[in-house]
C-alpha cells in the first residue's frame, strides 16, 4: 500500500502526480513528496518499528515508494555513539556521534537517499542510473548499480580525490571525469538527463531520492530512546541533509512518535565553500554562489541547490552555521580518531571543527544534548591528512635498534615507556 499523496512545490505549493518531475512547471521551484500521515498514523506505531528488521526500511510508510523496497535492505541503521572521551575534551555533557561512516555498502550516508531512489527508479522502469557526484555519490549509485544489475553513468569533477575514483571505478560503472567543479559537472547532467532516459538520481528523482536522508534522522530520534536530541550539527553541501533530518523529527513528533520537537539545526561549511553559513551569517536569504576551494570536497558545492531551504531550517529552528579551514579540518579529523576511535572524511572533520566553534561560542549550551553528524569514512581521503601524521620508526630487528629510537621519540615527544 502506497502512502505517497504525490509531490508539491516548495515555493508555490501547487500539487503533481507521482512521475519523473523535479521542478515546478509555473513557479521553477523544487518539488518535495507528500504523505498521507493519517493513514501512517495507524500503522507506523514504536511496537511496530521496533519489530522490524534493523535496516533503512523499517520506516518505509514515510519513504516515497509505491511498492515494496528492492534495494538496501542492509542499509542504515548505523550506530549511535555516545561520547565519552571527546566530550570530555569539549567540557559537553551528553554527547553522541552518529556514525554513517560505517554504512552499507560503501560507508556513506549516501547509501541510504541510493536506495530510495533505485527502487523508485525500478518503479518508473528505468534500466540505467546516474548522477553527478564530488565522491561519496559516486561510489554509491556504481556500487548500488552493481548489486541491482542495473548500468551506471558516474560523472565526476576530474580533480576528485583517488581513493573516491578507484571506490567508484571498482564497481565497473561508465565513469566520466569532467574538466571542471561540480557544479559545471551538474549542470552538463541536467542537459543530458534531459536527452537520455535515464534516472539521475540527483536530478530527476531527486524529490524521491533526496527523502533517503530522513533515515538518518529518524535513527537518530529512536536510538536516543524515541526523543528528540537538543542540538544537531550537520555537514552541508547541497543543503538536502539538513532539511531532510528536520523533516524527519517533525514528522516523528506528528506521528506521536518522539514527545517534542525542540532541536536546533547548525550547518558546517568548509571555509572555502561556505554559501549557506555566509547566508545564515549575514542573516540572508540569498544563497550567493562562489567557486570552491577546499579539502573538503564532497561539500564543495558552489551552488547549493537546496541552500535556501537549509537556511531556512537554521534560522526557524533558532541554530547557526560555522565554517572549518583547512588546518581546523585536519585537526578535527585527528582529535576525533585519538578520543573516539573513529576515522572520518573531511567532511566530517568540518563538522567536529564547526562543533568545537559553536560550543566556545556557547551557542551550543555544554549541558544540553548533542549529536554530531558523521557522513562519511576517511578512508575515501586519506591523502588529506597523510602528511599531517606522526612518522613510524623505523628500526633494525633488534632490542637495542628499537630501545634507541624509542628513547629519541621520547625526546622529542616528551613520553615514557
Amino acid at each position: 500500500m502506497s502512502y505517497i499523496k504525490g509531490l508539491k512545490c516548495r515555493e508555490c505549493g501547487r500539487e503533481y502526480p507521482i512521475s519523473v518531475v523535479f521542478v515546478c512547471e509555473y513557479c521553477f521551484g523544487s518539488l518535495e513528496v507528500a504523505y498521507d500521515y493519517e493513514k501512517i498514523k495507524h500503522i507506523l506505531t514504536r511496537n511496530e518499528i521496533e519489530k522490524r528488521p534493523q535496516n533503512m526500511w523499517r520506516y518505509k510508510e514515510l519513504l516515497p515508494l509505491s511498492r515494496e523496497p528492492t534495494d538496501g535492505f542492509n542499509t542504515g541503521f548505523t550506530p549511535l555513539i555516545r561520547s565519552h572521551s571527546l566530550a570530555k575534551v569539549l567540557g559537553v555533557k551528553e554527547l553522541y556521534i552518529k556514525d554513517d561512516s560505517v554504512n552499507h555498502p560503501t560507508l556513506s550516508f549516501k547509501d541510504r537517499v541510493v536506495a530510495v531512489a533505485l527502487s523508485k527508479a525500478k518503479e518508473f522502469g528505468f534500466h540505467t542510473v546516474a548522477c553527478a557526484s564530488t565522491g561519496n555519490l559516486a561510489n554509491s549509485v556504481s556500487a548500488n548499480a552493481a548489486i541491482a544489475g542495473l548500468r551506471a553513468f558516474i560523472f565526476i569533477p576530474a580533480d576528485l580525490e583517488l581513493g573516491k575514483v578507484i571506490a567508484s571505478s571498482i564497481y565497473n560503472p561508465t565513469l566520466v571525469k569532467v574538466e571542471g567543479n561540480y557544479d559545471e559537472v551538474n549542470r552538463l547532467c541536467a542537459e543530458i538527463a534531459a536527452k537520455y532516459k535515464w534516472a539521475f538520481v540527483n536530478i530527476n528523482i531527486r524529490p524521491y531520492y533526496a527523502e533517503g536522508s530522513k533515515t538518518y534522522g529518524f535513527e537518530i530520534a529512536e536510538q536516543l530512546g524515541w526523543r528528540a536530541p537538543k542540538h544537531i550539527v550537520v555537514p552541508a553541501a547541497g543543503g538536502s541533509l539538513t532539511t531532510k533530518i528536520y523533516k524527519s523529527l517533525k514528522e516523528f513528533y506528528e506521528l506521536g512518535l518522539i514527545p517534542e520537537f525542540k532541536t536546533k539545526l547548525y550547518v558546517a561549511q568548509g571555509e572555502g565553500c561556505a554559501p549557506i553559513v555566509t547566508a545564515i551569517k549575514e542573516d540572508s536569504e540569498v544563497i550567493k554562489p562562489v567557486k570552491p576551494k577546499t579539502i573538503a570536497k564532497s561539500l564543495a558545492i558552489g551552488n547549493p541547490a537546496d541552500g535556501f531551504y537549509a537556511y531556512d531550517v537554521v534560522k526557524k529552528t533558532g541554530g547557526w552555521g560555522e565554517g572549518a579551514s583547512d588546518e581546523e579540518i585536519i585537526d578535527a579529523i585527528k582529535l576525533l580518531a585519538e578520543t573516539e576511535g573513529i576515522f572520518t572524511e573531511t567532511a566530517g572533520g568540518v563538522t567536529v571543527a564547526a562543533t568545537i566553534k559553536l560550543i566556545k561560542q556557547k551557542r551550543i549550551p555544554k549541558n544540553e544534548s548533542l549529536v554530531v553528524c558523521i557522513t562519511g569514512n576517511g578512508l575515501k581521503t586519506q591523502e588529506a591528512v597523510a602528511d599531517k601524521l606522526n612518522k613510524p620508526l623505523k628500526i633494525k630487528p633488534n632490542l637495542h635498534s628499537f630501545e634507541e629510537e624509542i628513547k629519541k621519540r621520547r625526546t622529542a615527544d616528551h613520553y615514557s615507556i
